[in-house]
C-alpha cells in the first residue's frame, strides 16, 4: 500500500523540479521532503526521479506515478469542494463556465429556464476554453462545464472522476460583410476565402487547421473571442471567418454562407461523476432543449 503522504510528497517534487520549493509549498523541511520520497523509492523498489544539477526530473517509473498522483489530487479536491458544499449546505447556488459562443447563445437561455422554475436561484457563470474549464470542474470550483472540441480530432481526454454529455455536433458556416465579392452566393469552398484576412479567437485553432485541411494558410489578422468584435471586424470589411452555425444568428451585420467543407465541432457538457450538484441535471436538460 502506498503511503497518501508519500505520495503527495513526491507529486509535489515532481512538479516543482525541486526539493526545496517543494518542501517550502509543503511546510515541511528539505530533509522531510527527501525522506518522503526516499520511503516511497524504497516501497516501490524503482527510483522515481533523477537528481542533477539542473533540478529533478521523474524517471519513467515516476511518470507513470505521478499521472496517478495527479488523478488523487484530483479527487481529492474535488471531495473537499463537494463535502464543503454540503457542510454549508450550500446547494442553491450553482457555478458553471462555458466557452465565448456558448454564453453568447445557449447557456442563457438555459439559465433563463432555471430561474423561470426557480427563481432564487443563484448562479456564478465563468468563460474560459476548454484547457481551464476541465481543471477547474475537476477541482470542484466549477459544478459543470460547457466544452467543444474540433469533431476531426475527436474528444479530448478527461479525468476520471468527470463525465460528458454530449449537447450537439455543429457544423461552421462562412462569415463575410455585406459588400464582400461573394456576399451574393449561398454556399462556397472554405478556399475560396483563402486571399482574405481573417479574424479568429487564436492563430493556431479549429479555423487555423480547418484552413490548412482545406489547402492553404488563413491570414489571422485580428485575434478576438469576442462576438460582438468579430461582427464588427467582418461587417466592416475587414475580415471573414468561420463560425458555429448556432452562433452565425447572433453576429449582426454579416452575411452567413454554406461552407461545402465544413468545419465541425462537438459541444458537450462536463460536470463530475459523482456528487454532482443537484442542479447540474436540470442544466444539462435546458440546454438539450435550448439546442433542439
Amino acid at each position: 500500500m502506498l503511503d497518501p503522504r508519500r505520495l503527495m510528497t513526491f507529486r509535489a517534487v515532481a512538479h516543482e523540479r525541486s526539493f526545496s520549493r517543494a518542501a517550502e509549498q509543503l511546510s515541511l523541511t528539505q530533509p522531510a521532503v527527501s525522506q518522503h520520497v526516499a520511503a516511497l523509492e524504497r516501497t516501490i523498489g524503482a527510483r522515481l526521479l533523477h537528481r542533477g544539477p539542473g533540478g529533478v526530473v521523474p524517471t519513467e517509473a515516476g511518470e507513470l506515478l505521478l499521472d496517478h498522483a495527479d488523478a488523487i489530487a484530483d479527487r481529492l479536491a474535488l471531495a473537499t469542494g463537494q463535502l464543503g458544499e454540503v457542510a454549508a449546505a450550500g446547494r442553491s447556488r450553482l457555478r458553471v463556465g462555458a466557452f465565448g459562443s456558448a454564453l453568447a447563445t445557449i447557456v442563457p437561455v438555459a439559465l433563463g429556464a432555471l430561474h423561470d422554475a426557480d427563481p432564487g436561484l443563484e448562479v456564478d457563470v465563468t468563460e474560459a476554453g476548454g484547457e481551464a474549464l476541465v481543471p477547474a470542474v475537476a477541482r470542484g470550483d466549477l459544478h459543470a462545464a460547457v466544452i467543444f472540441d474540433d469533431a476531426a480530432r475527436g474528444p479530448r481526454d478527461l479525468p476520471p472522476a468527470l463525465r460528458r454529455e454530449p449537447l450537439l455536433d455543429e457544423p461552421f458556416v462562412a462569415a463575410v460583410g455585406p459588400r464582400h465579392p461573394l456576399a451574393g452566393r449561398g454556399r462556397i469552398a472554405l478556399a475560396d476565402l483563402r486571399d482574405d484576412p481573417w479574424t479568429a479567437p487564436s492563430r493556431d485553432g479549429l479555423l487555423a487547421r480547418a484552413a490548412r485541411a482545406a489547402g492553404f494558410e488563413a491570414q489571422i489578422a485580428y485575434v478576438t473571442s469576442d462576438p460582438l468584435a468579430i461582427a464588427r471586424f467582418v461587417g466592416a470589411g475587414l475580415a471573414v471567418t468561420i463560425t458555429p452555425r448556432l452562433l452565425g444568428d447572433a453576429l449582426p451585420g454579416v452575411v452567413r454562407l454554406e461552407l461545402a467543407d465544413a468545419p465541425r465541432r462537438s459541444v458537450a457538457v462536463i460536470s463530475p461523476v459523482r456528487g454532482r450538484h443537484a442542479l447540474v441535471a436540470p442544466f444539462v436538460r435546458a440546454l438539450r432543449a435550448a439546442v433542439a
